[in-house]
């Protein structure tokens, strides 16, 4: 009996070497309990695009802190599976697979990362695949989805597990804010739950502007370096509004908030579930 067509639609499937890394760094810094505790993880690269080089990359920075980890890249086009191949090596594999994210003897996944997979979709598309890949996560587990840049310089991922989305992470290279680029450069990368919604009177909008604002107030320490304006800029941020985390991941051009803070006005991403 033929097996079932993987959910999801082939997208463009461009990767880069080194994409994911501030991902994969905020993932093992904040998460680390996800990836440590309980059973030898499974974690998921979900859309790892034209090459396997992501998965491998997430695989050995995982094994820094559990050396049991299997990572699986999974891919909707039979091709890029294909290609991938080459890459495969122990702990790491890859299948053919979408949203349904299958795993050998009905294996649940610790972490599901995809990332510029649901931004090539349409907004009213994000919260049928959030569920079915969430519904595959184990007892400990997320899901990551996340959008970046071709470089990964710039992005932003929403986490989620069984109770909806948890946070909104915005990510910079630091070093490329000036007063002509400042922070809300990342709302061009977004992730689609929230790409359309940066908008006057959007709960999004508001924080990329309180955060210029602060960017700016933040100006004179820019002869000290990106850093430490940074600091003082997401500090004063967070007198205003809840932040997740400290000057540890501000330094690194981290920002998360509660998904409460965000989410949407109105519809079924507007809470969590």
């Amino acid at each position: 009996m033929p097996s079932p067509r993987p959910l999801g639609n082939i997208t463009r499937g461009t990767t880069n070497p080194n994409r994911l890394r501030r991902c994969d760094r905020w993932l093992i810094a904040t998460h680390r309990d996800v990836l440590t505790k309980g059973g030898p993880p499974h974690l998921v690269d979900l859309g790892h695009g034209a090459s396997g080089v992501t998965t491998v990359e997430w695989a050995d920075r995982v094994r820094a802190v559990r050396p049991d980890v299997h990572v699986t890249g999974l891919e909707i086009d039979p091709e890029r599976v294909a290609t991938a191949q080459a890459w495969a090596r122990p702990g790491v594999d890859f299948a053919l697979g979408g949203f349904e994210v299958p795993l050998p003897a009905r294996r649940r996944a610790r972490v599901v990362r995809a990332f510029n997979v649901l931004r090539q979709y349409d907004e009213s598309e994000v919260e049928v695949p959030w569920r079915t890949m969430v519904d595959r996560l184990d007892e400990r587990g997320i899901l990551v989805d996340g959008t970046c840049d071709e470089l990964g310089r710039l992005g932003s991922w929403v986490t989620l597990d069984a109770d909806g989305p948890r946070t909104l992470t915005l990510s910079w290279r630091l070093r490329d804010l000036d007063a002509s680029r400042p922070p809300s450069v990342v709302a061009e990368r977004l992730p689609k739950a929230l790409i359309h919604r940066n908008v006057p009177g959007e709960p999004v909008h508001d924080l990329l502007a309180l955060v210029d604002d602060a960017w700016r107030r933040s100006s004179p320490f820019a002869p000290y370096g990106a850093r430490q304006q940074a600091v003082a800029a997401l500090g004063d941020v967070a007198t205003q509004v809840p932040v997740i985390g400290g000057a540890d991941r501000w330094r690194l051009g981290e920002l998360t908030v509660p998904w409460s803070l965000v989410a949407p006005r109105g519809g079924p991403l507007a809470q969590r579930w």
